[in-house]
């Protein structure tokens, strides 16, 4: 039993002495930043249809009807099935302000993939000719954005030894190993948003080439402490 104890004494004496070689290690620890810009070339668009009126099936009824139109455009279109989804579904009162008097009001919301960016005003204006009256947003993406993701991450890696090496050389040290590594960044995506509201058929307020598509800014940041040799 004594050499039990004693066996267990200096099997936590060792592990105790190497966790205070590990920790006595010399380090630098330095954070590192990649950036990349790149155009997109697809959009996902969000858009709705919402009918009001003083009865609850004919709203539901006028609204339906409006988005099955919507629906064979976007076919139409050569909008693929998989790349059109309706994401919420909404029948209910609004009250008008006058006690006990209320209309109701069916929304339909739905999302479709422009695969295009080119089409993007063909596809809006034929949008608002079959019935919808909200855009709540476009969003630009890439195709190739984790082959992207993958070059910024070891763009930041090499920015934090850059880093290092730049802080231990006129200490006449050198980089070694890295012991620890922490990603704390983002992925960015800009995004371009239509202020939730009404517009129709009539509004003029749309002329061609409404769309700044711009580029998209992927950033990547890492923290690496490296061992000092």
């Amino acid at each position: 039993m004594r050499r039990v104890i004693v066996a267990i004494m200096l099997l936590s004496f060792g592990l105790f002495t190497q966790a205070q070689e590990v920790k006595s290690l010399p380090q630098i620890t330095v954070s590192g930043e990649g950036k990349m810009k790149v155009a997109p070339d697809y959009a996902v668009i969000s858009f709705g249809v919402e009918t009001q009126g003083k009865e609850a099936a004919a709203v539901k009824k006028t609204n339906d009807a409006t988005v099955d139109d919507v629906l064979r455009f976007l076919k139409k279109f050569g909008i693929a099935t998989n790349d059109m989804q309706t994401i919420g579904v909404h029948l209910g009162r609004i009250y008008t302000g006058e006690k006990n008097k209320f209309n109701y009001q069916a929304i339909q919301n739905l999302q479709v993939t422009l695969r295009d960016l080119k089409q993007y005003d063909a596809l809006v204006m034929g949008l608002v000719d079959q019935g919808i009256n909200t855009i709540s947003g476009v969003e630009f993406k890439a195709t190739k954005i984790e082959e992207y993701k993958t070059q910024v991450r070891k763009l930041a890696t090499q920015d934090a030894l850059k880093r290092a090496q730049d802080y231990t050389s006129p200490l006449q040290q050198k980089v070694g190993k890295a012991h620890q590594i922490s990603e704390t960044g983002s992925m960015l995506y800009p995004t371009l948003q239509r202020a939730e509201g009404f517009f129709t058929k009539e509004a003029d307020a749309m002329p061609q080439e409404t769309l700044a598509i711009g580029e998209i800014e992927i950033t990547a940041q890492v923290t690496i402490s490296f061992v000092l040799e």
